[in-house]
């Protein structure tokens, strides 16, 4: 594989020796270096002088991007040019080719050009908890990626952790109950809480949705007054594609009641039975998944998770598989655009 020229510096695409690389790769264009000392998650890659084109830098440079990804879990780009939204979806065709239509939804997000999104429409005074997008589904994105059009006043970090960090932290205990047992997603559609089925499918059409769900391995149950039931059997644990890494791949907490805001959670609680809250997990054997067991898989989220500041034109490449994404509460304006790629079945 030839070099990779930055400025007047020839750098191989090897990563035997990151800090070599971290050393040769400080030129006139960019930058490289993690964007916290202590940490490697997110990979930070700095323009250094003004007017450098993310997308035609990127295009140059595309095998060393990718070996920093697989890496890293993730990477930021900063002080490049990027004009607009048009120039993002330009991005992410030239690392993945044609980017993913956002189906078999969880978050309520607004189409912004093609098949670029609102990074969610959640309330801006609720925080998102960490997960990996559409990792309950047997389809999922391997590549997600954020742009940052206009950070928030205060607030509205994407929060992100390294999945293989959170395997890693779980006791073994715990992780072997999962690999057993695996997660049984429930979600319930028409209660009038969560999405509709009709926003979740991208379709009113009922025979649709029943052949998506029989392609996709995914149980329904059509109830009274338009009303849809799920369940879903899959893995807690994956392994990744490219790297062959061990990463905890799931919704299990995400998706959990006892996850959501106190406020929420009684609200919901107090309106429908169990059986009827818009999505709830278990163990794929149907049985409870402990209090406990939910409090500590909370905790090693937090110890793992990692913050940083939007900047305005900010944009933040996942794997992920690699790496867990979530949302802080914000005040003021906040325009973040999401874009998914790489669609992997398990």
């Amino acid at each position: 594989m030839p070099d990779i020229q930055y400025g007047n510096v020839a750098v191989k695409p090897s990563l035997k020796s990151f800090g070599e690389i971290r050393r040769q790769a400080v030129t006139q264009l960019v930058q490289v270096a993690p964007l916290k000392v202590d940490e490697t998650l997110p990979l930070l890659i700095e323009a250094n002088i003004a007017g450098v084109n993310l997308v035609s830098w990127v295009a140059s440079n595309l095998e060393l991007v990718k070996s920093y990804l697989y890496q890293h879990g993730g990477i930021l780009f900063r002080n490049f040019q990027v004009a607009d939204v048009e120039e993002f979806e330009g991005l992410i065709r030239t690392v993945s080719g044609n980017l993913i239509e956002y189906r078999d939804r969880s978050s309520p997000r607004s189409a912004v050009y093609g098949k670029i999104y609102t990074s969610t429409d959640h309330p801006a005074d609720q925080s998102i908890f960490l997960h990996s997008e559409n990792s309950y589904a047997a389809t999922y994105p391997l590549k997600i990626f954020f742009y940052c059009v206009t950070p928030a006043q205060q607030g509205g970090e994407t929060p992100i952790a390294d999945t293989r960090n959170l395997y890693q932290s779980i006791p073994a205990e715990i992780r072997e109950t999962f690999a057993q047992k695996q997660i049984m997603y429930v979600r319930n559609f028409g209660e009038g809480f969560g999405l509709p089925w009709e926003t979740v499918f991208q379709t009113h059409n009922r025979q649709e949705v029943e052949a998506f769900c029989d392609d996709q391995g995914i149980e329904f149950e059509w109830k009274t007054g338009n009303k849809l039931r799920t369940r879903q059997i899959r893995p807690a644990i994956s392994k990744h594609p490219a790297t062959g890494d061990l990463v905890w791949f799931n919704h299990a907490v995400f998706f959990h009641i006892s996850t959501l805001e106190k406020g929420m959670r009684t609200a919901l609680l107090s309106e429908f039975s169990e059986a009827e809250l818009p999505h709830n997990t278990y163990y794929g054997d149907g049985s409870p998944i402990p209090v406990d067991v939910l409090d500590k898989l909370r905790d090693i989220y937090q110890q793992n998770t990692i913050v940083f500041p939007w900047q305005q034109s900010d944009i933040l490449m996942l794997d992920n598989m690699l790496t867990a994404h979530g949302r802080n509460p914000f005040i003021g304006k906040r325009k973040v655009v999401v874009g998914m790629s790489e669609p992997w079945r398990s």
